[in-house]
């Protein structure tokens, strides 16, 4: 070996350690620590499985409740793809209702706990308790759904007004929904 390789050869073998290191990390990316407290699981649960989704949500223009004249979007539907942390298409996440799909058939759906912001321009983080799942499958036994790490999928500020009724928007957006069980 020539010296000259020398420092090529210690770069390779120190980048294929670094490179092992991490596929040891633990899966989780986030900690509930760093969430509102009104959106945090209950203890006594653990992760069961982590996905990314990327998609986009529905608002319709319309009256607001008990404000004849006044008007506000009012959000229809989601439609997103849920992916593993490796970027693999592992389910969907559509409605109403709310309902996330794995690719193995297995859904669940369920009732808004709590939600709690999460910055301009974003939705907010949310808390969800998951129905009993509809098919065997990844989705069985989820006891609650988590929506953090939040991009984008706000309503529109302007645009919706009586003349624009019945208008639709879509709304692009990305956020972690991560499923719990009971521990």
């Amino acid at each position: 070996m020539t010296p000259s390789r020398l420092p090529l050869i210690l770069a390779a073998a120190a980048s294929t350690l670094v490179l092992g290191a991490c596929s040891t990390m633990p899966a989780s990316m986030y900690s509930q620590a760093s969430l509102p407290p009104t959106v945090q699981v209950p203890a006594g649960h653990m992760v069961a499985m982590e996905t990314v989704a990327t998609g986009e949500l529905t608002y319709e223009c319309r009256d607001k409740a008990a404000m004849p004249g006044s008007t506000e979007w009012v959000f229809v539907g989601p439609k997103a793809t849920l992916a593993d942390r490796a970027g693999k298409k592992v389910g969907t996440y559509y409605g109403p209702p709310a309902t996330w799909e794995a690719n193995d058939g297995s859904k669940v759906s369920g009732t808004q706990v709590a939600v709690a912001p999460s910055g301009a321009g974003n939705i907010p983080y949310q808390l969800v308790k998951a129905n009993p799942a509809m098919g065997s499958g990844a989705m069985m036994g989820v006891s609650y759904i988590q929506r953090v790490a939040l991009k984008g999928g706000a309503a529109p500020a302007t645009g919706c007004a009586v003349d624009t009724k019945g208008a639709r928007v879509v709304v692009p957006y990305q956020g972690d929904y991560i499923f719990w069980k009971a521990s």
